[in-house]
């Protein structure tokens, strides 16, 4: 049992021995890493979100809805908004999202990671605000606070940066890293996505990192058309890393599904009446 407490999760005691022991039995996110691929239809929820109103940082697309949905399906599911850490099982205290954005299309241009929490309750209005405001911030020319930081460890020599590493890994896991060093480290995150689609590639199965808390990467695909049944369909592949440690896999995939619901059953007119 830890004797000190963490600022960004609850310690979770009431978890089944089996899952309990599996911190232990596999001490990195590599070594209980799960994959899983879904196919999202969304042959009628794409012209919807074409003919919306722009957001701040253009159209809207699948990758706003996709993380509406994920939004909504971790306050639904919360025991997926968990995370370990040592040999513990922690519940995240906020749903956070971290994304990339890169600030232009040329090959040199840097990709900005941006974190973002979000309130399940909100509409899809007010998700796509936020999301949108986070994009932004990403594409900005003005270096963020991670960049400035990274820039002086950067600066450091090799071997001492190596062991401040891996202090700070050891800090983390007895739960003493200080508040400030997580808050905006878009790795310590309920969940990442990846919009590959945006720059026109296919998923891949990202990896997990060990640094920081992030238990699941989704790394969303260009959509396709495809026949399906003799229909042209409209597809987004979707693909899932998924440390498994947090939560078995049959509850991971129900909530997955859960989100795949989310997205094709997407009605604006319900939403805006919700509002």
């Amino acid at each position: 049992m830890p004797i000190f407490h963490r600022h960004d999760g609850a310690l979770v005691r009431d978890v089944p021995a089996t899952r309990r022991i599996m911190p232990f039995l596999m001490r990195t996110k590599a070594s209980a890493v799960v994959y899983f691929e879904q196919t999202i239809d969304v042959t009628r929820v794409k012209p919807l979100l074409d003919s919306a109103p722009r957001s701040e940082t253009g159209k809207l697309s699948i990758f706003h809805l996709f993380s509406y949905a994920v939004v909504k399906t971790l306050a639904e599911r919360p025991r997926l908004n968990r995370f370990v850490s040592g040999p513990e099982i922690y519940q995240r205290n906020k749903i956070e999202l971290s994304f990339a954005a890169k600030k232009g299309m040329s090959d040199d241009e840097p990709v900005a990671v941006v974190k973002r929490a979000f309130d399940p309750a909100a509409s899809f209005d007010e998700h796509t605000r936020r999301l949108s405001g986070g994009i932004a911030e990403g594409r900005s020319r003005e270096r963020s606070g991670t960049d400035k930081e990274l820039s002086f460890f950067l600066a450091l020599p090799g071997f001492l940066l190596r062991w401040l590493v891996s202090l700070a890994l050891w800090l983390d896991a007895q739960n003493l890293l200080p508040a400030a060093l997580i808050a905006d480290d878009p790795l310590y995150t309920s969940l990442f996505i990846t919009n590959l689609g945006s720059v026109g590639l296919d998923a891949a199965y990202h990896h997990l990192y060990d640094w920081g808390n992030c238990p699941i990467f989704a790394a969303l695909g260009k959509v396709s058309e495809k026949m399906v049944n003799g229909e042209r369909r409209l597809l987004c592949v979707v693909r899932y890393t998924f440390d498994e440690r947090i939560e078995d896999g049959l509850y991971c995939a129900r909530a997955l599904g859960r989100v795949r619901e989310l997205v094709e059953g997407w009605e604006p007119a319900i939403e805006a009446r919700a509002a």
